[in-house]
């Protein structure tokens, strides 16, 4: 069966931050997940995490800035990320450094590293080659810290000229770099509405062991993976098929309460029990 990690950026915003531990916890969550720690010391992440028996299985990278204020900033500012950027390799380097000091403290395995928009008039290449050379820079570091760095396609339609869209982008770019350290994040809402065939996309990736993580939501609302045009639990018997023994992260919205909804993971359990 699955393992599900809550995802604490998007479940739980009824309650303040640091409070949403606590109640993922409550509703039987053993991991978590969230956008960006960068807010909070990483000690006080961790106390919580402790405090309440869970693990951090992801969080991601800054997605811009070069010191810590602009780093916590730039999400709100607009940033999306830096991999693919040319001249922003300086901002890449400081945003992975600081991401794997939070890494070590939490204790957490993976990393997301935004790939940004593509700049106006940068041709395909261009962008392949400098996303490749700063995973080429990044890779030894986390290695060293026990960290594998994601990849993560995201649809033009939440987020229009992002770099990175596609599944077969993602994987092309961590099999021209050639490292274990550096895989594919498959979030299935991003994938449908980018793609569809989503079984046969997981039939496809999940084989090749590039695929580090899964995540979930319901499309096209993004709310809970009961509601929309996906039927997960049909994927979820796809996920146990082939062996997938990971993280599959919940980033939905909740219609009404986290905790309300989440009948989906409990109709679910039931029938595995």
């Amino acid at each position: 069966m699955p393992r599900f990690a809550a995802n604490l950026s998007l479940m739980y915003t009824e309650l303040p931050f640091l409070e949403r531990f606590a109640a993922a916890a409550r509703d039987g969550f053993t991991a978590v997940e969230y956008l960006f720690p960068y807010a909070h010391p990483a000690e006080e992440l961790a106390q919580q995490l402790q405090a309440h028996g869970l693990q951090q299985v992801l969080f991601n990278a800054p997605p811009g800035g070069r010191t810590a204020q602009a780093m916590s900033s730039a999400w709100d500012a607009g940033m999306r990320g830096t991999l693919c950027i040319p001249g922003q390799e300086d901002a890449f380097r400081a945003g992975v450094l600081q991401a794997l000091a939070y890494a070590k403290v939490l204790h957490c395995p993976r990393v997301h590293v935004m790939a940004g928009f593509a700049p106006q008039g940068a041709s395909e290449a261009t962008l392949h080659a400098t996303a490749l050379a700063n995973l080429a820079w990044a890779a030894p570091l986390a290695a060293d810290c026990g960290v594998t760095l994601m990849l993560e396609p995201i649809n033009h339609r939440d987020m229009p000229g992002y770099y990175l869209h596609t599944q077969a982008q993602a994987h092309t770019l961590v099999q021209s770099l050639g490292s274990a350290q550096v895989k594919v994040q498959m979030d299935l809402y991003h994938c449908q509405i980018s793609e569809g065939d989503v079984a046969t996309q997981l039939r496809h990736y999940l084989p090749t062991g590039r695929v580090g993580h899964i995540q979930i939501a319901g499309v096209p609302e993004r709310h809970e993976p009961s509601v929309g045009e996906l039927h997960y639990p049909y994927l979820f018997e796809v996920l146990d098929a082939l062996g997938y023994d990971g993280w599959v992260g919940c980033e939905y919205r909740p219609r009404a309460g986290t905790s309300e909804g989440l009948g989906w993971l409990r109709t679910w359990q039931q029938g595995q029990s």
